[in-house]
């Protein structure tokens, strides 16, 4: 059994630059063992104090979310697809005040 693991480009610096690569791991736990001895700077960025995957990581097999395929208990089949997609934070603050000015009311300004 063989299963195709791609990565994002922000991972490649981990991986000698390989965005992909093949693997026999069965399941999760199995992958993440795999990264452990093929790629430890990988293994530190993706996998917490404890060996858990981060809770930024998300796991998609064949574009499908791992949590509602089962999670860890999930056997990869022949020929998976596995991404690791780290989740992205951010976005765009704004900063909020009102002017108290005599004789006209309120005004509000909002700056981005």
């Amino acid at each position: 059994m063989s299963i195709k693991v791609v990565l994002p480009t922000a991972f490649t610096r981990h991986t000698d630059g390989r965005k992909q690569f093949d693997s026999a791991a069965a399941n999760l736990p199995a992958l993440l063992s795999e990264f452990d001895r093929t790629f430890p700077a990988l293994s530190t960025q993706i996998k917490d104090e404890n060996g858990k995957l981060r809770k930024f990581i998300n796991i998609y097999i064949n574009d499908e979310d791992i949590r509602f395929l089962g999670g860890d208990a999930y056997a990869f089949q022949d020929g998976d697809e596995v991404m690791l997609i780290p989740s992205i934070a951010g976005g765009r603050s704004y900063i909020c005040f009102t002017i108290g000015m005599s004789g006209t009311g309120n005004a509000r300004a909002v700056f981005p």
